[in-house]
């Protein structure tokens, strides 16, 4: 039997995210021990059910124990755990995450960890769904999906081969940018709809009948909403963090519904037309080649 190539595996977030991470590397064979992180008991002892994990144990135990370490919590926690890890860090580990944002994880890492930032390997899988905990990991999740890598200056080509080898024995695509031009995009691509599909379903559930307009709601109303029902400390913490770049989308998108408004209101068949089969096309053309984050 070949040795795995990650002697041992720490999680943090052992959930959607970081237990498809250990569910897929350890089908791969590709790890060997596999340590869970989290602050719920209840939900690690769940993943030690289900074979995601071997052990819970602490942060800085993680730090002192684990070769590659996932960080798979909410944005806004990243900063904090890598605090917690820099005096633990056993030589020679490497660390790396999931966050849907990439440019302020970049700056809190670099306040976190100092001269140790050389370790830290900022990633973003473009994989998910509104499923959350140990019970929703899928060892499939990433396999032909996208997977953003931002390598810092000071990152060992080492340190970024390790990181890039384990997505790819987890079926994914490997890109690489910079953060800033990652949360552009992301920005416009993933965030965006995710907050479009909440504040409509915000909406409905403000209005005096609500409950009567959602029992008549069909397919429609479940595809555009589906992704509303996410974790909202994570995406939360994820429009917080990108709030600049989502308000140039948000401007970019209030122009266009500003357009097809006043069409609307002036009853203009061609300006709708133009702009619906504008959409229809792009979205016909699109194929699918990543979940949401």
């Amino acid at each position: 039997m070949s040795t795995p190539r990650i002697p041992v595996l720490a999680v943090v977030g052992v959930g959607l995210i970081g237990g498809s991470f250990a569910a897929a590397l350890r089908r791969a064979g590709q790890v060997g021990r596999v340590l869970g992180v989290g602050r719920d008991p209840r939900s690690l002892e769940r993943a030690r059910e289900l074979g995601l994990i071997d052990e819970a144990v602490s942060v800085a135990e993680a730090a002192q124990r684990a070769d590659l370490a996932m960080l798979a919590a909410p944005v806004g926690s990243l900063g904090g755990l890598l605090v917690q890890m820099r005096a633990h860090l056993k030589p020679g580990i490497v660390l790396t995450d999931a966050g849907s944002t990439k440019a302020e994880v970049e700056q809190a890492a670099r306040q976190a960890l100092g001269e140790r930032i050389d370790c830290f390997v900022p990633g973003h899988p473009i994989a998910g769904a509104e499923r959350t905990g140990p019970g929703a990991a899928d060892a499939d999740l990433y396999r032909d999906r996208n997977v953003v890598l931002c390598p810092l200056p000071e990152n060992t080509p080492q340190a970024v081969e390790q990181v890039r080898l384990a997505w790819q024995d987890c079926g994914a695509r490997l890109l690489e940018m910079d953060a800033g031009l990652h949360d552009r995009m992301l920005a416009c691509v993933s965030h965006i709809p995710h907050f479009l599909a909440a504040v409509y379903v915000a909406q409905v559930a403000g209005e005096p009948d609500a409950e009567r307009r959602l029992g008549l709601a069909g397919s429609g109303f479940r595809d555009f909403t589906r992704i509303a029902a996410g974790s909202p400390e994570m995406w939360r913490d994820i429009f917080l963090s990108n709030r600049s770049a989502m308000q140039a989308e948000l401007a970019a998108v209030r122009a266009v519904l500003d357009q097809a408004e006043q069409a609307l209101a002036a009853g203009d068949g061609a300006a709708l037309l133009d702009l619906l089969q504008r959409a229809s096309s792009t979205r016909r053309d699109w194929r699918l080649g990543s979940t949401e984050s």
